[in-house]
């Protein structure tokens, strides 16, 4: 987001105002032309060229009620067009103008303005699970609880699709810091949409402009506090600091070099063995993305992940992710190391449940490496799992139909989906590492798991139990009935080319 960014449909609407003045009142615009503006500012525009036109065939028009006319229409269109259209606040354009003209002032001696950035966490699943209709609600609903908690001579404006900003006129740390406050706990309160409540809190960022400062800079600044706010451990009120610029710029060289990875065959696929725990045998592996940085080295998925589902970018890598995958053990099966029972596990975001290209995806792949649908396994959350939206369910369904098995991941990690178990069309459950680690160490806990693999077998799964550590573990998992076991005592993430030595004689575990 920059201060100065201008609108394309600008000269459309400035050519279509002068066609009005010199009298062509059958002059129209369309909101689908390239340099058109958008639907409400074409419709106020073209209904006062209706009016215009009625009333010449009326009457011959005078020069003064043509311009009274025309200087009322026009008053319209500059309201319009620098008014946010769902929630009737500033736009960015209008902004940016009130940011020029509140540091003009300051460079003359006046007091500098202060700026704070908003950012909604998590609106984007908010808006998955509710719907856009409820979406676009929260965002009114929201702006009207921040211009109730900011003076009348202070400035909201949307600037982004989840993203707010509020000018302070003549302001300093400490106010504007207590209206950072102030709006990050009125923001922290729970919305009623559709009979549901939600939580939309929000990340502010907070930047006092200096004297000689540009308005795209100031603006710039404000939004890189609001994006370290975002992943602040505490807290979501972050002051500017020029070190976050730096750090914003490592980010952006990230994004180019991830962007530039996927494309030109950086990345690389490691994996973890998946045991039958009653024989030891290794069944399948689950596929896990590495980043070979040309200079950074091998870089983890934790720093890249995020990034990617931040940017965008997650659907692109997990269709690289799904495609090498597939095709690694496909050459497997090829060389006759693998056996026709054998599976690869992919984890997929919700992003990539709700790309509408991803059902074609799975079935290309599967239909050009010649690997039946039923050796690969897809991993979802247990909140995509359950969500009731439309591409999640359709996503969902049209992986049943193609074959491709489905596996809960991380099951038992909070999520309060024990009463929608038995209505999930999977075939498998994951058992979250955190229930499998005080195994042979607490002795409640082996209750428990019992009880945790009679759910998962009473709604025809089948249960497989990562981070397992020690073969007393393994054992315990066995003789309860646990069919699959993955961690550390069956080996760590691997290269393709490790994988085969791990295929050798089955350790029996039961």
């Amino acid at each position: 987001m920059t201060a100065s960014r201008p609108e394309p449909h600008a000269s459309g609407l400035i050519e279509a105002m002068k066609r009005i003045a010199a009298g062509d009142f059958s002059t129209r615009l369309s909101a689908g032309a390239h340099d058109a503006p958008p639907a409400d500012v074409a419709e106020v525009f073209n209904r006062m060229a209706e009016n215009l036109q009625g009333t010449n065939h009326e009457r011959d028009l005078s020069t003064t009620s043509l311009a009274a006319d025309l200087a009322a229409a026009q008053k319209e269109l500059e309201r319009v067009s620098l008014t946010d259209p769902l929630t009737q606040v500033a736009n960015s354009i209008a902004l940016a103008e009130l940011i020029r003209n509140e540091l003009d002032a300051s460079a003359a001696g006046g007091r500098p303005p202060a700026l704070l950035a908003l950012d909604l966490h998590s609106f984007r699943e908010v808006n998955g699970s509710v719907g856009h209709c409820a979406g676009d609600e929260i965002l009114q609903v929201v702006a009207r609880r921040i211009r109730g908690a900011i003076r009348e001579t202070d400035t909201l404006a949307r600037i982004g699709g989840n993203e707010f900003a509020v000018l302070l006129p003549q302001s300093n740390l400490t106010r504007a810091r207590r209206v950072a406050n102030r709006l990050s706990k009125v923001l922290g309160e729970t919305l009623l949409v559709n009979d549901a409540d939600v939580r939309c809190a929000a990340s502010v960022g907070l930047r006092v402009a200096d004297s000689d400062e540009l308005a795209e800079t100031f603006l710039r600044k404000a939004v890189a506090a609001m994006e370290a706010a975002r992943i602040m451990p505490t807290g979501n009120v972050k002051v500017f600091e020029p070190a976050l610029l730096h750090a914003k710029q490592l980010q952006s060289d990230m994004i180019s070099d991830l962007s530039y990875a996927i494309r030109n065959d950086q990345l690389v696929l490691y994996f973890q063995p998946v045991v039958e725990l009653a024989t030891g045998r290794i069944e399948g592996v689950e596929a896990l993305v590495r980043w070979q940085h040309p200079e950074r080295g091998l870089v983890m998925p934790d720093n890249f992940i995020p990034l990617a589902e931040e940017t965008g970018l997650i659907v692109e890598l997990g269709m690289w992710v799904l495609t090498h995958a597939v095709t690694q053990l496909s050459e497997w099966q090829v060389a006759g190391v693998v056996d026709s029972t054998f599976n690869m596990r992919v984890n997929i975001s919700s992003s990539e449940l709700r790309n509408l290209e991803l059902i074609e995806h799975v079935r290309d792949a599967l239909r050009i490496t010649g690997v039946k649908s039923a050796n690969l396994i897809i991993e979802l959350t247990e909140s995509m799992a359950i969500n009731e939206g439309h591409l999640d369910q359709y996503s969902v369904m049209g992986l049943r139909r193609l074959g491709v098995q489905l596996e809960i991941d991380d099951f038992g990690t909070g999520y309060s989906s024990i009463s929608y178990l038995r209505k999930l069309p999977v075939n498998v459950v994951k058992i979250d590492r955190s229930l499998i680690t005080d195994l042979g160490v607490e002795s409640k806990q082996e209750g428990f798991v019992a009880a945790v693999l009679q759910l998962i077998h009473s709604c025809g799964m089948k249960a497989l139990a990562e981070g397992i550590e020690t073969p007393e573990q393994a054992q315990i998992l066995a003789r309860m009935g646990c069919e699959s076991g993955q961690g550390y005592l069956f080996g760590r993430p691997a290269a393709a080319a490790d994988v085969v030595a791990m295929l050798g004689p089955a350790v029996f575990y039961g």
